[in-house]
């Protein structure tokens, strides 16, 4: 059978984990800016298809394609090691600290920040032919959606940063569970419909990615939206990240973790302490 159990690929988790915090800076940062480069491709091609057909579904459709390859490289999406890292601690692993997992983490979203910032600049220079003719389609509604997801929750002040936050839980539960997709499966098709399904679902339904936020912004930014690097920072980028951690984590991995690793006594085994004479002293 190509499927595995839930039991087998949440060891697996755990492994990878433990693995991601071993791996070296350079290596982290590699991958970690190669995800970004290709997610942020990805980006590209779902906001390009919804402009050509004026049908957002269509844009979600698509847009896992860019998950799928970077997953099949092997690169890192610092969402995925959000809900990874830490299992490899809880599990007790040789070596494996918090000051390592924030390391892990911190090395991963560089490099996703610096490969999404390489693709934000050359596609701005590609939309525009080097800043040479007037916005087109596709850079309007880069910079309407840009707008919407900074200023909009701006205007709402506290009520738009707790809107972002909760769709930075709702995405990366989505997400991590195509990180996780990508483990059940040892077929190639079966790792590509298992990572396809959830990261449709968070496209869908706009919530907010950490690493996809790391380049939609900073090209709104370039191409002449009008909001600034405050506010990207402050009712985007922060709530997306601690929500993404929340989601990621406490909504993903720990459940798995807990239910097929630390499991709770079977019934059969509670019924056979009831069933004990208690002895009197």
């Amino acid at each position: 059978m190509s499927a595995l159990k839930p039991v087998e690929f949440v060891q697996t988790m755990i492994d990878i984990g433990e693995a991601k915090t071993k791996t070296s800076t350079r290596d982290l940062l590699l991958r970690g800016t190669m995800a970004g480069i290709i997610l942020s491709l990805a980006v590209v091609v779902a906001i390009t298809t919804i402009v050509q057909t004026g049908i957002g579904i269509v844009g979600a459709l698509v847009f896992p394609v860019g998950f799928v390859i970077l997953s099949l490289m092997g690169y890192d999406l610092v969402t995925g090691v959000f809900g990874l890292a830490p299992l490899a601690k809880f599990e007790n692993r040789p070596g494996i600290t918090w000051g390592r997992i924030f390391r892990c983490w911190g090395l991963v979203g560089l490099g996703n920040l610096i490969g999404s910032l390489i693709v934000a600049f050359l596609v701005a220079v590609s939309l525009t032919n080097n800043f040479s003719i007037e916005p087109n389609a596709v850079v309007n509604k880069f910079i309407a959606v840009t707008t919407a997801r900074t200023v909009g929750f701006e205007n709402l002040g506290m009520d738009g940063w707790i809107t972002c936050f909760v769709r930075g839980i709702f995405c990366n539960l989505m997400v991590c569970l195509a990180v996780i997709g990508n483990m059940t499966s040892k077929s190639v098709s079966g790792k590509v419909a298992a990572m396809w399904l959830p990261i449709f679902i968070f496209f869908a339904l706009v919530f907010e990615h950490t690493v996809v936020n790391m380049f939609l912004f900073p090209l709104g930014m370039i191409l002449g939206a009008d909001f600034g690097l405050a506010t990207y920072l402050n009712y985007n980028l922060v709530p997306t990240i601690l929500g993404n951690i929340v989601g990621g984590l406490v909504f993903t991995c720990i459940p798995l973790y807990l239910t097929h690793v630390k499991t709770a006594p079977s019934i059969d085994v509670e019924e056979e302490i009831d069933a004990q004479p208690v002895l009197s002293k």
